[in-house]
């Protein structure tokens, strides 16, 4: 028999606002890398998506504490929401690193991670959407699994290359610790599905 979550819109609607901003700022850094917009302009973006993301948390938080009945179980609510703000603080992150390093040049890697984390942050969002319709949300768990398989292994590539036969360590510090922002933010797109998951389980 399949199951529904109550619609406790004060919960969802807040959930889905996390989700539809870490897309729009997942759709930002991949201007940014692939299509070279101005990264300093497009940063400020994000950071201020980044910030409504907190602010979007808190409130979260601050109904949990004040509701007696929620849709889930109240941890896996506090979780959710502490993980989705995770999302976007990587992406932030990958942001002001290109901005603060002067990341000019990107490689295929680099670009392939942005396309994943699009991908990622958009199958996120439909979990969330979805997620008062448990039995829709397994099937796009593990599609973010799939991605997040996906973006290791791009970010192994593109380290083996970052390491071959260049003597410029510089270069080599910024790109490292940008492939590491954007594969954490890969990274933290499947612990919410971990999270979805869970939920699931529990509400089956």
């Amino acid at each position: 028999m399949l199951r529904f979550l109550p619609r406790e819109e004060k919960f969802f609607s807040l959930f889905s606002e996390l989700a539809d901003n870490i897309v729009k700022a997942a759709e930002l850094l991949k201007e940014i890398v692939v299509n070279q917009i101005d990264a300093e302009i497009t940063a400020r973006s994000i950071k201020k998506l980044e910030h409504i993301n907190d602010h979007l948390t808190h409130e979260i938080v601050n109904k949990l504490n004040k509701t007696f009945i929620t849709p889930f179980d109240r941890e896996d609510i506090y979780l959710l929401s502490m993980k989705l703000d995770d999302v976007i603080d990587y992406i932030e992150s990958a942001a002001s690193l290109i901005v603060i390093y002067k990341i000019k040049t990107f490689t295929n890697e680099i670009q392939s991670l942005a396309d994943i984390i699009v991908k990622s942050a958009k199958q996120v969002q439909a979990g969330i959407m979805e997620l008062h319709q448990i039995h829709h949300v397994l099937p796009i768990c593990i599609e973010i699994n799939r991605l997040e398989n996906e973006a290791d292994a791009v970010f192994r590539q593109g380290l083996a290359k970052l390491f071959e036969g260049t003597v410029d360590t510089i270069n080599i510090i910024k790109l490292k610790d940008l492939y590491d922002d954007m594969e954490l933010a890969t990274d933290r797109c499947e612990d919410v599905a971990n999270i979805l998951e869970t939920i699931a389980v529990k509400n089956q």
